[in-house]
């Protein structure tokens, strides 16, 4: 079990560095934003190759890999809409009367050519690694556009916390889209769809020979979805994030 357990503690940590970093960089000036975003388009092609390469090796090796690869291609839209760059067609507070379906309609507008962004990526990552046996990366990303989907809707729908200490200053406008409640109808359905994808994993794990690819790939994923569940866990709960990423978070104060 010890590659089970680095695989978990990998997953944690990546979780973890990586939206830091994100974070971090964000709050940076903003005549810093175009050079990320073009350093991460570079990361962006590197990792997209890399998962072509590895995904015709099942070694735990390119578990890593490909699990790495498609993290990084996910931060690439990150990036791009924390930074503004790939956001919507609608950069406005919602009008106070707005409701129903023309709210939902318009808070779409905000985060639509984000939302197609990360369709195409999607796309790009399954291309590359189709014909391989190595799906990880496919499979991290899957679960990556999932779960966030879901946590958009619990955030539009209303929960405790909406964690609108993670935006930054251009994007505060989208905070008006939000709702705040202790909880909504559709934040249990999403816990007990995810579960019930999840203990399945969990369960191939523990039958998977021990230190076998199989095991490592099925730990890396399995963790990532275990902490996207922990995630919307926390949208009701009193208790938010902001603070596991406080030293990503103290750049703020250089923004310009």
């Amino acid at each position: 079990m010890p590659d089970v357990f680095a695989a978990l503690l990998y997953t944690i940590f990546v979780w973890w560095f990586s939206t830091g970093i994100i974070l971090f960089l964000n709050g940076l000036p903003r005549h810093t934003f175009k050079w990320t975003m073009s350093a991460a388009t570079v990361i962006l092609v590197a990792a997209l190759s890399a998962l072509q390469l590895t995904s015709h090796v099942s070694e735990i090796w390119a578990a890593y890999c490909a699990f790495s690869c498609a993290v990084l291609v996910w931060a690439w839209q990150e990036i791009g809409f924390l930074l503004g760059f790939v956001t919507g067609s609608r950069k406005t507070d919602c009008p106070e009367d707005a409701r129903g379906w023309r709210k939902f309609g318009l808070a779409a507008e905000t985060i639509l050519y984000h939302e197609l962004a990360l369709v195409v990526l999607g796309a790009m990552v399954w291309l590359v690694s189709r014909e391989g046996v190595n799906q990880v990366g496919f499979w991290t990303y899957l679960v990556l556009w999932t779960m966030r989907q879901s946590a958009k809707l619990n955030v539009y729908f209303g929960v405790r916390n909406l964690s609108e200490g993670f935006l930054p200053h251009h994007l505060k406008y989208l905070q008006t889209y939000f709702r705040r409640r202790p909880m909504n109808a559709f934040l249990p359905v999403s816990l007990i769809l995810s579960l019930a994808i999840a203990i399945p994993i969990w369960q191939s794990v523990a039958s998977a020979p021990p230190g076998s690819f199989s095991a490592v790939s099925l730990t890396l994923i399995g963790t990532l979805l275990s902490l996207a569940i922990l995630e919307h866990l926390f949208l009701v709960l009193p208790v938010p994030l902001e603070g596991l990423w406080r030293w990503g978070l103290r750049s703020r104060s250089a923004e310009s």
